[in-house]
């Protein structure tokens, strides 16, 4: 049964109930259909629950993920299913990765968000605004290069980049403005992916609208002919701009499989950007249930670490427990078995390929919280290795569950749903990595050492120029996101497990102002992905009836 066959087979609720289990009134919701809705700031005024966060991560991933957003889905479904006052907030799925090559992100089985084929193709509009908006600056940019304007633009020196939310490995490097001369000043320039973008960033770091205000107006556009920072309060359009992303500001109202209430909003990657939810979604979420199952993306030394010291930082969230999702086909990867074998039993891989386990526990720990293991089971796991690897996890104390959530839904998290409410009531208080007095140099090598295991960093000329500009220049507080690869707690993604004795390489710093953090890119990250051979686009339709096939 494919997870839209899943969706056929159960009867959603409309979401004005899904909304009374917070104790919300359709005067809290903007309607978007029977299934769908956006949530006003009314709900700020509700008595607040300040629920306590659990923040779901996974070791270094295979290529297929490790099931981080159905783990998610199925240990809210189990907490519901245990009486709690609880709520699911995710990230919004990009439609690139759908067209090519995941096919969908809203969890599996029986542990989804719904409706999934909106979620994951245009849902509320959140992403065409973002897009819409991102692109609007690029065109006042251009157009003020092109009328020469007061402020003087260089046109070889501008920063900010126009973005799309399809793969498209060709927009990578490209020239504008070609042609006759009323098409603009030709200049090379780039497109990123809608969620690497700054305004991405911008909009799932706002704390409102006036905090979105402000930041948008900070958001360096690129330098002036004397060499003097640009910020896009000049270019005169933030209230456009704010037009546009108004409703997109609001985050979105939906349910998973068994009818739990879920907050799904902003998506931003790991990889090349902060990889968490919207602060408003955690804080809605915080402030009407008792509990908030969130994720971070990809590993914990991505996702994770982002979520903690950036946006954990700017909001005050302390999330009491990390789930940690350990897999036997991804350990067994990192114990040196080929993809193609990963169906194979072969616990002393697995047992093997445990150190990479065991370097994002210590990350974990790094930061001062207590964690549960989740063994996310896949049919082709044997009792063998599942055995071996509770047996790995009892023998060192840890604490774990072994979890069925995809055929069994909520039913199949209990344990884990148990494991993580016996640490609801600790007092740990987080410990960031670093401190924002910090220079920036600092923070990216504590960084590298304390989350990724990495012996020292290596600077090149053009990052350390940069960063001794910034630090000299008045933004030596911002935070730091590291752009860095998933496959590998290292800079090289062909180095599994947990390698020692390694150096992190950073080739190139930039500057997300209105994020208020610069970003670090290590190894070849790629902020616009290509399409596989055959993307899911190709597998995708609908059927005689009208309905969506080939979404998974």
């Amino acid at each position: 049964m494919t997870d839209l066959d899943v969706e056929k087979s159960i009867t959603l609720k409309n979401i004005k109930v899904v909304a009374k289990e917070l104790d919300l009134n359709e005067d809290d919701l903007d309607l978007y259909g029977k299934y769908k809705a956006k949530l006003n700031d009314s709900i700020l005024e509700k008595p607040d629950h300040n629920g306590d966060v659990v923040l779901v991560t996974a070791i270094t991933p295979t290529k297929a993920g490790e099931g981080k957003t159905t783990v998610s889905i199925g240990l809210a479904q189990a907490l519901k299913k245990l009486n709690k006052n609880v709520c699911l907030v995710l990230r919004e799925p990009s439609l690139g990765p759908v067209m090519g090559l995941k096919g969908g992100a809203t969890g599996g089985g029986y542990s989804q968000v719904h409706p999934m084929v909106d979620i994951n193709f245009h849902f509320t509009g959140d992403m065409h605004a973002l897009t819409t908006a991102n692109n609007l600056i690029s065109a006042v940019i251009d157009n003020e290069i092109y009328f020469g304007s007061e402020l003087n633009l260089d046109p070889e020196r501008i920063v900010f980049r126009r973005c799309l939310d399809v793969n498209d490995r060709t927009l990578r490097n490209v020239k504008v403005g070609m042609g006759p001369k009323t098409n603009g000043v030709e200049r090379d320039d780039e497109f990123r992916i809608t969620v690497a973008s700054e305004l991405m960033a911008v909009l799932c770091l706002s704390k409102d609208l006036a905090d979105l205000e402000n930041r948008l107006n900070n958001i360096l556009i690129g330098y002036n002919k004397n060499g003097k920072e640009v910020y896009l309060k000049s270019l005169g359009i933030t209230g456009a701009l704010l037009i546009t992303l108004k409703d997109a500001l609001k985050p979105n109202l939906v349910q998973t499989t068994e009818g739990v209430p879920a907050i799904i909003h902003g998506g931003p990657f790991a990889n090349i950007a902060h990889g968490c939810n919207s602060i408003r979604a955690t804080r809605f979420a915080k402030h009407l249930a008792d509990i908030v199952v969130t994720e971070a993306g990809f590993g914990a030394d991505l996702g994770m670490e982002k979520f903690l010291d950036i946006k954990a930082r700017i909001t005050g969230f302390d999330p009491k427990c990390i789930v940690l999702i350990a897999t036997i086909r991804a350990l067994k990867m990192h114990g040196g078995v080929e993809l193609e074998k990963l169906n194979e039993e072969n616990i002393d891989a697995m047992i093997e390929g445990c150190k990479n386990l065991e370097r994002h526990i210590n990350t974990i720990k790094t930061f001062n919280k207590k964690f549960v293991v989740a063994i996310n089971r896949f049919y082709t796991d044997t009792d063998n290795e599942i055995k071996a690897l509770e047996e790995y996890l009892s023998n060192r104390g840890y604490k774990f569950a072994l979890t069925e959530i995809y055929s069994k839904g909520g039913n199949g998290g209990i344990k884990l749903a148990e494991e993580v409410l016996s640490l609801l009531n600790n007092d740990d208080k987080l410990k960031y990595l670093y401190e924002t007095s910090d220079t920036l140099k600092d923070k990216i090598i504590k960084i590298a050492t304390k989350a990724y295991g990495a012996r020292s960093v290596i600077f090149s000329d053009t990052a350390l120029s940069k960063l001794e500009y910034y630090q000299n220049n008045g933004f030596g507080d911002r935070l730091v996101c590291m752009a860095k690869t998933q496959n590998s707690v290292t800079d090289n993604a062909k180095l599994l497990n947990a390698p020692t004795d390694f150096d992190i390489t950073v080739r190139d710093i930039t500057l997300s102002n209105g994020a208020g953090f610069i970003v670090a890119y290590t190894g070849k990250i790629i902020t616009m992905p290509g399409l596989p051979a055959v993307p899911q686009a190709k597998k995708m339709g609908l059927d005689k009836d009208g309905l969506p096939y080939g979404v998974m």
